[in-house]
């Protein structure tokens, strides 16, 4: 039978440094990656005076290194894409800053609207194009660091449409 005098705890456990988790100085989980890019997605301070437009190609800017990681700062004016492509051994983290992007994979198109996000796993292909009117702006976290991009031949071919995925909150 247990009454309340069965277990007793002296002080705040809280208090014990043995059961405490130091916090990290860097993301280590797809969940804290995740968190990363919207906590600098919601610091448009950080970023914003950063971007430049550039007509002749996607303009990019690697905006945060850390151990095994890297954010980068991407703009794309209309019309411009990434055509289709994988990240090699590198997952990844696409966040829409500004703006809109198309996504297309072999599943169909997604369009992303400012404050969405997309994670993905090492090989996944797709490619990204801006078939708004307006410029975008969006932010890349990979996870290692990318050091390959391999472009892929085949076209996607839209065979499903999707909503816009959850914005980033304020």
């Amino acid at each position: 039978m247990n009454s309340d005098s069965d277990l007793q705890i002296a002080g705040d456990i809280l208090e014990v440094p043995h059961l405490l988790q130091a916090p990290r100085e860097h993301p280590a989980t797809v969940a804290e990656f995740v968190g990363l890019a919207r906590s600098i997605a919601t610091d448009r301070a950080a970023w914003e005076h950063l971007v430049r437009y550039d007509a002749a190609s996607r303009w990019y800017h690697r905006l945060r290194t850390g151990p095994g990681y890297e954010v980068w700062l991407l703009s794309w004016v209309p019309g411009q894409g990434s055509g289709l492509h994988d990240h090699g051994r590198s997952s990844g983290v696409l966040t829409v800053l500004d703006g809109e992007l198309t996504e297309r994979t072999e599943r169909g198109k997604r369009v992303l609207g400012a404050g969405a996000q997309r994670v993905f796993a090492p090989g996944y292909a797709h490619d990204v194009v801006n078939d708004a009117l307006e410029p975008a702006v969006s932010l890349h976290v990979y996870f290692p660091g990318l050091t390959e991009m391999p472009m892929h031949h085949t076209a996607c071919t839209a065979r499903e449409t999707y909503d816009t995925v959850d914005a980033v909150g304020a």
